[in-house]
């Protein structure tokens, strides 16, 4: 595994690399408190086997630049297919967990000639909303706001999660604390490269501004939200995520009608951190079955 960084559309990304240069290409997007390090493992599995794989840190993310723009899936998404050009690639298959499966999912609709597969681990394609997904949120819980609701107020979750000691507690809290199936996948030296990343001062704002794009998100999308994605597509549900349970994905074949499903058992929300031999396997057989040959 090689790490490197990549200029694309005027900024700088840090990517996690491995595999031959000419094989065809896997993009890695990752969520929400994540790096690139989420992808360790399956960007050695994967790089193994034959695919030119690579996961990014996001744009705002650890070693990728964090530049002062709106980060809504245009910029966001463009960034990630100007790193694709970057590495010389045409077609390329793209998995996203948790905020990387927004991603995803809409990048196929964004970028159909493109995207030759798309993996969502844990993180469905779910159906647009009657109104932006934020102003729903205000109307469910109206006197017990959910996180979504707190990070949208500039600068106000940064400064609650600088309390105690800021970072380590919040990266504590995220892994290791919520990990209940399989702790023993957070040790010490993991945790650490998330808190290194995440200590700086204003280090958390960037991945945060992607939760307040999220109406924007819904008003940019108006015109290819009820696109259905063609391609072949694999959902990974994890049987016990309590966060993006499998029953979220009922209904995708609506959108996405080649569409395989396989669900890991004993398995919190980090999957791929959690069972990575299990998530690797489903998305090699996946890759071998559906994508031997894509277009460079």
């Amino acid at each position: 595994m090689r790490s490197r960084y990549v200029i694309t559309n005027g900024i700088r990304l840090h990517v996690l690399e491995a595999g031959p240069p000419a094989g065809p290409l896997v993009l890695l997007l990752h969520g929400f408190p994540e790096l690139a390090h989420s992808w360790r493992h399956q960007v050695e599995a994967l790089g193994a086997a034959g695919y030119h794989t690579v996961a990014p840190d996001l744009p705002g993310y650890g070693r990728s630049d964090k530049p002062d723009v709106a980060y809504d899936c245009e910029f966001i998404n463009g960034t990630l297919v100007g790193l694709v050009d970057a590495l010389g690639h045409d077609q390329f298959v793209v998995a996203g967990h948790d905020w990387g499966g927004i991603l995803a999912w809409t990048m196929a609709r964004q970028f159909p000639d493109r995207v030759a597969g798309v993996i969502g681990v844990n993180t469905p394609d779910l159906p647009r909303g009657p109104i932006p997904p934020v102003q729903m949120l205000r109307m469910i819980f109206p006197d017990t706001p959910i996180y979504i609701i707190g990070f949208q107020d500039r600068y106000v979750a940064e400064w609650v999660l600088s309390w105690g000691r800021g970072a380590d507690d919040f990266i504590d809290m995220m892994f290791r604390n919520a990990t209940v199936k399989n702790a023993d996948a957070f040790p010490d030296d993991v945790l650490e490269v998330y808190k290194e990343a995440f200590r700086p001062a204003g280090a958390l704002t960037p991945p945060i501004e992607y939760y307040r794009n999220l109406d924007r998100n819904w008003e940019l999308t108006a015109s290819i939200a009820e696109n259905k994605i063609e391609v072949p597509c694999l959902m990974i549900c994890a049987a016990d995520d309590p966060v993006l349970p499998p029953a979220l994905s009922e209904g995708m074949e609506e959108r996405v009608p080649n569409l395989e499903r396989v669900i890991i058992e004993n398995c919190g929300h980090w999957t791929q951190q959690e069972r990575p031999e299990e998530t690797s396997a489903a998305i090699l057989t996946y890759l071998t079955r559906e994508h031997p040959r894509m277009r460079r």
